[in-house]
């Protein structure tokens, strides 16, 4: 596994990232001398490196890394086949999907270039004389994106390898082999808790880390660490619920009244979003949008790549209950559209696509969204909080509250009367209504080992569940491949089973 190639990028990204430290870069004697041991010198050079880490946010939150997992819910599908270059994604809804499919490797190199950049950041940065306080904070922003990229490592391939230092020809860590579950776990709250102790602000419009997004990962590791395959049970899903109530209790988060503002610009990194990758209209646009627009064959949108990849299977948008403003028209899916060649003309697609994230001004005019994707919503806390606290003692007034929040705003009535059993499923149902598109239900799906039903309203167990197809999930299914390159090339890496 070349792993240098992950380590070694840094330097570019952090200069695409960040003109003041590319300026600074710039200005040094003998630029052409550059190195490693020689350029962490100052506070810029800090920045730089930790945004450089930023950067493999990009390609992890565009396009093939978290649709994958969403196409293996069941809930959504494909229409679009591989051609011009790009790979099938019927393939992945199919459950056909092998270890040469590019979206695993695009998985597999985004991550580990961020932790590759996180590593770089580690060990460099406390070296430099700067003002510690902001030391302090880059450090935190560091220790919290490695963890975030190992969580999505050890959730999607199992046991993984972890490195915590940059790695050179000669290191080592070249041919690492996979480390257990648990250790890669380790990692990840010894990450988190040095974040979460170093000076972050709780709540920042400017887009970077906070002690919000710290404590709201922190609920979220400690909730999966609870389930599968760990299975630790009551004392991580105290933690869990406790971490989420110190996110609820501060009082800066809160979910936005209208859906509308998922669909504009004026509202990133504000109201329920914790944590966001951060994209601009003209230098870094995202590409979320074009991924839910129906098919260019239809002719709706300026986009000259409307790319159908996904949309929602009709059964499961059937059920929501009735009066869920979230399966209305033009809330988080629409199924008609103007025609782009005359915006008076109204073009039916023939299945639902994605609304939820819509940027009209894209699509009618620019081919170019601005919109920042989000990791960590103010919802997915409540969802943590009311699942966790019904674990430990069954319904209580505030995990009604917590999951009534979200009801409310759907426009849809208050839960009530249930007993633990029920209560665990509406909460499991309520996270598929309202995640669906973001990537995060299946991962819910294997730390469980629950998948929906939605024909029949019902929980079954993943492995045998059939979707509407006719397609079933088998116990290997529970992980995703390693990438047949990592495999050829590294000698002590071993395939995961079924594939």
């Amino acid at each position: 596994m070349d792993i240098t190639k992950f380590t070694n990028l840094w330097l570019l990204c952090g200069m695409l990232l960040t003109g003041t430290a590319c300026e600074s870069f710039l200005s040094e004697n003998d630029p052409s001398n550059f190195n490693t041991d020689n350029y962490f010198t100052k506070a810029s050079h800090a920045e730089s490196i930790v945004y450089a880490t930023y950067q493999s946010l990009y390609p992890v939150h565009t396009g093939q890394s978290w649709l994958i997992t969403e196409l293996r819910t069941g809930a959504a599908n494909s229409s679009f086949s591989a051609n011009g270059g790009f790979p099938s994604f019927q393939i992945v809804r199919n459950l056909d999907m092998s270890a040469d499919h590019p979206s695993v490797e695009n998985i597999w190199d985004s991550h580990y270039q961020g932790i590759g950049n996180a590593n770089m950041a580690l060990l460099r940065i406390p070296d430099i004389t700067m003002d510690e306080a902001q030391k302090s904070r880059l450090l935190g922003e560091a220790h919290f994106l490695r963890a975030y990229f190992y969580f999505n490592l050890v959730r999607i391939f199992g046991d993984v390898p972890v490195i915590l230092q940059p790695v050179d020809l000669s290191s080592p860590d070249l041919n690492p082999a996979r480390a257990p579950v648990d250790e890669v776990y380790d990692l990840i709250l010894e990450d988190l808790t040095k974040a979460e102790a170093s000076g972050l602000p709780f709540n920042d419009e400017s887009g970077r880390v906070t002690l919000g997004a710290v404590k709201s990962l922190l609920a979220d590791v400690y909730m999966t660490m609870a389930g599968y395959p760990l299975q630790m049970g009551a004392e991580y899903y105290t933690l869990a619920r406790d971490k989420a109530q110190e996110v609820i209790d501060a009082q800066e988060y809160s979910l936005f009244d209208s859906y509308d503002a998922f669909r504009q610009k004026a509202y990133d990194n504000t109201g329920e979003y914790i944590f966001m990758v951060q994209f601009d209209e003209l230098d870094q646009p995202s590409d979320a949008l074009q991924i839910g627009l129906p098919p260019f064959k239809l002719g709706v949108s300026a986009y000259s790549s409307e790319q159908g990849f996904t949309y929602a299977q009709r059964e499961f948008v059937a059920s929501y209950e009735n009066g869920d403003k979230r399966a209305e028209e033009g809330v988080f899916f629409f199924t008609k559209y103007t025609s782009e060649s005359s915006r008076t003309d109204t073009v039916e697609f023939g299945n639902y696509y994605n609304y939820k994230f819509f940027d009209e001004n894209a699509h009618l005019n620019t081919a170019q969204s601005g919109l920042n994707w989000q990791i960590i919503r103010y919802a997915d806390v409540l969802l943590d909080y009311a699942e966790a606290s019904n674990e430990l003692s069954g319904p209580t007034p505030e995990a009604y509250e917590a999951v009534n929040q979200i009801r409310r705003r759907a426009g849809i009535p208050a839960l009530e009367g249930l007993d633990q059993a029920s209560f665990r499923e509406a909460i499991w149902k309520e996270r598929w209504h309202e995640q669906y598109f973001e990537g995060e239900i299946w991962f819910d799906m294997v730390r469980t080992q629950k998948a929906f039903d939605y024909v029949n309203g019902q929980f079954n167990d993943y492995v045998g569940h059939t979707f509407v197809d006719g397609k079933t999930l088998e116990e290997h299914h529970l992980l995703f491949p390693i990438p047949t390159p990592e495999i050829r090339n590294n000698p002590n890496l071993e395939q995961n089973l079924g594939y």
